[in-house]
């Protein structure tokens, strides 16, 4: 799969140079094509991924992680615990909300999340393709 032309609206500063890294290094992604089942506490909604990379990581890129994102992926990640979500972060130690002490980082250590700042690792590009991770995302977006 070709990575995405340059005609792409980006939402953030951060999509954009994630998808300028990825496309240099030669990396096929999907950008915001599919949309995740999840239900909110009785009601359903979809979470669009940003990027999804041929082995199955989809990747999150945030500047800003507030709470209704936390929830949100605490939901996802309840509902689908197949789906291999991975954050990348413009800065990891930044306080969950002005004053705490916990950081974004934190919370992805207490939530079962991979993270990273800035770019993503070429480790989480070179794991092979994982067909389970590959089927959840087929399930949750069924």
């Amino acid at each position: 799969m070709p990575a995405r032309r340059a005609a792409v609206s980006w939402r953030s500063g951060l999509e954009a140079k994630t998808a300028e890294d990825l496309t240099s290094r030669g990396v096929p992604f999907r950008y915001e094509e599919v949309k995740l089942r999840y239900i909110q506490p009785e009601t359903p909604h979809t979470y669009t991924p940003d990027f999804i990379l041929p082995n199955g990581v989809i990747v999150e890129t945030k500047g800003l992680f507030d709470v209704d994102d936390r929830k949100k992926h605490a939901w996802l990640k309840g509902q689908h615990p197949d789906l291999d979500v991975r954050f990348v972060f413009s800065r990891s130690k930044s306080p969950l909300r002005k004053g705490a002490k916990s950081t974004y980082a934190d919370w992805c250590l207490k939530n079962g999340f991979q993270f990273a700042d800035k770019s993503i690792p070429q480790a989480w590009i070179d794991e092979p393709a994982d067909e389970r991770r590959l089927a959840a995302i087929d399930v949750a977006s069924a």
